[in-house]
């Protein structure tokens, strides 16, 4: 049975997220807030822990998997980015996005899209996300939490204990959440073009 950590939407507590760090590093797959619902999240390192990620929302290991990163410095030791893309998602981050690009050979293999070669970045404005990034001191392989049959992100934590507390190891209680997931931009192939509006204004990308 997973656990279940109640935290501040605004002011998360240190202890919990430094209890949520330790338990990713030994290898947890957690359910997290960010700024466009719920995602599930693990090391990005983890095998194991990803491939029972796969598992929970039905999908195949050439999935296009998320590093959320807590800033773009971050963001560009993953990503391969040149300085007009830069520029205008730092223009536009914090935010619901997701950007796909090019992966960096910093990124685990298993984790870039097998034909493309691309990996998707996000730096979510959400104060729990935030701090659970700054305690792990590194990205979080992510994914939203769309379960299997659905169209929207997950939005409603005791609704996602009801359903996965024998699948994850920690749900984080975040407070009830939009149901959008982000908007994807696709810069894989040089300029940015939207692939699915969502929580993000599409407008500064289009």
């Amino acid at each position: 049975m997973s656990q279940f950590f109640y935290v501040h939407p605004d002011n998360p507590q240190g202890r919990l997220m430094k209890q949520a760090v330790s338990m990713i590093h030994q290898g947890a797959v957690i359910v997290y807030p960010t700024d466009s619902g719920y995602a599930l999240g693990c090391h990005m390192g983890d095998k194991k822990a990803l491939e029972r990620i796969c598992r929970i929302r039905n999908i195949e290991k050439n999935h296009n998997f998320t590093l959320v990163c807590r800033d773009l410095s971050e963001f560009s030791l993953y990503a391969r980015i040149d300085n007009p893309a830069f520029r205008l998602i730092k223009n536009n981050t914090p935010g619901a996005y997701t950007f796909i690009f090019k992966g960096t050979k910093d990124v685990p293999k298993r984790l870039l899209n097998p034909k493309k070669k691309t990996i998707g970045i996000r730096v979510p404005d959400n104060a729990i996300a935030q701090a659970l990034l700054a305690e792990l001191d590194e990205p979080l392989m992510s994914t939203t939490l769309i379960l299997p049959g659905e169209e929207t992100a997950e939005h409603d934590p005791e609704h996602i204990r009801d359903i996965l507390e024998h699948q994850v190891d920690l749900i984080i209680n975040g407070g009830y959440l939009g149901e959008k997931p982000s908007t994807i931009v696709d810069f894989s192939d040089g300029d940015g073009h939207v692939v699915r509006v969502g929580e993000g204004d599409p407008a500064p990308f289009e």
